[in-house]
């Protein structure tokens, strides 16, 4: 198995230093977009160094790159993009008892972006203002849902979606038990 994935593995920094080029990027504006230091990012385009996946999936992020399409061959055209269940993104830190899951691609960050969130009974997810005409769309898939979006509030339940302003503070929190629900937020 590792004979096969050698050659993959090798095609990695020249495909890295491509995607940053065509981006028309220099080292330090990666550095700077991806929290990899300069230094790490040129050792990794030179193979003398090998990222580990956090350290490609920021890369990929600052890049604007498919993660995957950097180890295949295979055109875009010819890809399905897998992310499995147990290998999506998440952030853990935001609210309480909330579990945010990243389901859109990294390059569509800050425009247009789907997250899937799990909320334990008594979970939050507290929001300071997004940019200025920013919108959030909420489906409850389980549960229900308190949501706050300024000074406007409503219940939802399963199956109910919510389009709300998000350019103010803004909270969605559980009620009776634990809840799900996917996330659409759209920067204006």
């Amino acid at each position: 198995m590792t004979d096969d994935l050698d050659p993959v593995l090798s095609q990695l920094p020249a495909r890295l230093k491509e995607a940053r080029r065509a981006q028309g990027l220099s080292l330090d504006a990666v550095a700077k977009l991806s929290g990899v230091s300069r230094s790490m990012v040129s050792q990794i385009e030179r193979g003398e160094s090998s990222p580990t996946i956090a350290t490609l999936w920021n890369l990929t992020r600052a890049l604007q790159v498919d993660f995957a399409g950097l180890l295949e061959d295979a055109s875009p055209q010819e890809q399905i993009e897998t992310i499995r269940a147990d290998q999506r993104p998440t952030i853990d830190k935001r609210g309480a008892g909330c579990r945010i899951f990243i389901l859109s691609p990294p390059e569509e960050a800050g425009a247009h972006e789907l997250y899937e969130l799990h909320f334990s009974e008594g979970g939050f997810l507290e929001s300071a203002p997004h940019r200025r005409g920013a919108r959030e769309q909420l489906t409850v898939i389980d549960g229900e849902i308190a949501l706050v979006s300024g000074e406007a509030e409503e219940v939802l339940r399963s199956g109910d979606t919510a389009r709300y302003a998000a350019d103010v503070p803004h909270r969605i929190s559980t009620v009776n038990g634990s809840a799900r629900a996917f996330l659409v937020v759209r920067d204006a």
